[in-house]
């Protein structure tokens, strides 16, 4: 039980950040999974199992409020499914010892990423509907791969290009409901088919994975307060050293250096 509440504080915080900025649920959450010991595929797999309820509920607010934009929402979403399902199927494959480095220095780039445009101010560009695609493409590779990368990669692309803030953050997070279901749906197959020999270690961590969807339900609604009351530069600041810090504690447990 200790462990439910201890990912229900987890789920309303990632949560209370990923509505503020339109992303960081998904790393926040499997930064701590993995900074307790858990596999990357397995991490990865209970982020978005969570991900899934969360995103509906997210996806359902955006939608209610006009933030979408429906234009470019179904070449995002059909992109992103592809490349989740390739990312999945590429993480489930490999020996969690083999995967790890490259998530934490995933992890850590992301956290440089996220408090270099903090620092900035990054002039608007036109971003050509081409890019959406392969956009969404390479945010849902890396949102399986390293559970978590949706919101970094393509929030902050179309924001940093000119995009309107409302609409880029309700139209990516609307598509990640669509990338969580089909990331989720193949971690199933490959739990099915044997393709996932680590596997067995999932159902230890159904209480980690029912704190998360519960404290992400709760946080959920209140993303629009959020946003107006925090500056959004604090929290960009507190999610970019809270991910160094994450990937500083992992890479020292990688070299021993902690148990």
């Amino acid at each position: 039980m200790d462990t439910f509440f201890l990912f229900l504080l987890v789920g309303v915080l990632a949560q209370a950040v990923d509505g503020a900025l339109g992303m960081a649920y998904g790393v926040i959450s499997s930064s701590v999974l993995l900074a307790l010991g858990v596999p990357p595929a397995t991490a990865s797999a209970s982020v978005h199992a969570a991900e899934v309820f969360t995103t509906a509920a997210s996806a359902g607010s955006h939608a209610w409020h006009k933030n979408v934009e429906w234009r470019l929402l179904a070449p995002l979403a059909i992109a992103g499914v592809i490349g989740g399902v390739l990312g999945a199927y590429v993480l489930t494959g490999l020996e969690a010892s083999t995967i790890k480095p490259f998530v934490v220095g995933y992890l850590a780039l992301v956290g440089v990423w996220i408090l270099w445009r903090a620092g900035h101010d990054i002039r608007p560009r036109h971003l050509p509907a081409w890019v959406t695609a392969p956009l969404g493409l390479v945010g849902g590779f890396l949102d399986a791969v390293g559970g978590g990368g949706w919101g970094p990669t393509v929030s902050s692309t179309m924001v940093g290009a000119g995009h309107e803030p409302r609409k880029a953050i309700g139209t990516v997070n609307t598509a990640e409901f669509f990338l969580t279901v089909a990331v989720s749906a193949t971690f199933v197959w490959a739990l099915v088919s044997g393709h996932w020999e680590e596997a067995g270690a999932l159902q230890n961590h159904a209480a980690a994975v029912g704190g998360l969807v519960v404290g992400g339900l709760i946080a959920a609604p209140f993303a629009g307060l959020i946003v107006k009351k925090v500056p959004r530069k604090a929290l960009t600041y507190a999610v970019g050293f809270l991910l160094l810090i994450l990937a500083a504690f992992q890479g020292a447990q990688l070299l021993k250096l902690i148990g």
